[in-house]
């Protein structure tokens, strides 16, 4: 994944993509249902992942949390400027739910008639397309995340959906691992179409100056390297 993007996308420097995935739940919570009422009027989680293989996974908030405020939660978040994890040049891509940082370089939500904005998110859309996909292999390799069974009535009940939900990511990595095939002629897949523009909540705007700053770096680069022949701009 991540070579197919620095290759022919124009993203030197990605490392992977984050983003959200609704998991249905079959069942109304017990306590604080109204938390876990989603924008497509179910019970779900909120889950995040993010994904060279699926390298990282966060599921411990309701499907009416926006994606910023998951973010912020997740425990990837507070290692996100670790030198363990990225050089100076890494990044993550993001969808338009989120807000750009210094190693996260995501959509531009308001492009102000701005065509290099315009071409820029047609470029960031065609890399998360392989995000789609690994997310909807995931469910369609473990039906269970397409509808939890488990009511949530307690914390125990809790904690075990999310170790349920790590055990699937772990299996999932392993069979990636190994090579398993996947034909999608026999588990068709069917992407969830949620890189839906939702705005951020309140007080959370683009202010991050170094992250606003990364995303025009990238964007440069990449708009040069989609504009030369054979690149997605090219005309």
């Amino acid at each position: 994944m991540v070579w197919s993007i620095r290759a022919s996308l124009g993203f030197p420097g990605c490392v992977g993509l984050i983003n959200d995935t609704l998991v249905k739940l079959s069942q109304r919570p017990r306590d604080d249902e109204e938390t876990y009422f989603d924008r497509k009027s179910n019970y779900s989680l909120n889950v995040h992942t993010a994904i060279a293989n699926v390298i990282a996974r966060f599921a411990r908030m309701p499907g009416s949390c926006h994606d910023v405020t998951c973010l912020r939660r997740f425990s990837f978040w507070g290692r996100l400027n670790s030198p363990q994890l990225f050089d100076f040049s890494q990044y993550l891509l993001g969808d338009i739910g989120y807000v750009p940082l210094e190693r996260l370089v995501c959509f531009y939500k308001r492009r102000g008639g701005d065509m290099d904005k315009v071409s820029f998110n047609t470029c960031i859309a065609h890399a998360r397309v392989g995000n789609e996909h690994c997310i909807c292999i995931l469910k369609a390799r473990w039906h269970s995340l397409k509808e939890i069974r488990t009511q949530l009535r307690n914390t125990e009940e809790n904690a075990y959906v999310i170790r349920w939900l790590q055990c699937c990511v772990i299996l999932h990595n392993y069979l990636i691992w190994r090579k398993d095939d996947w034909s999608e002629e026999d588990h068709p897949i069917e992407l969830d179409g949620e890189d839906e523009f939702r705005p951020p909540p309140h007080g959370i705007r683009d202010t991050n100056k170094r992250g606003i700053e990364r995303r025009q770096e990238v964007q440069d680069l990449c708009l040069e390297i989609n504009r030369r022949p054979g690149g997605l701009l090219f005309r």
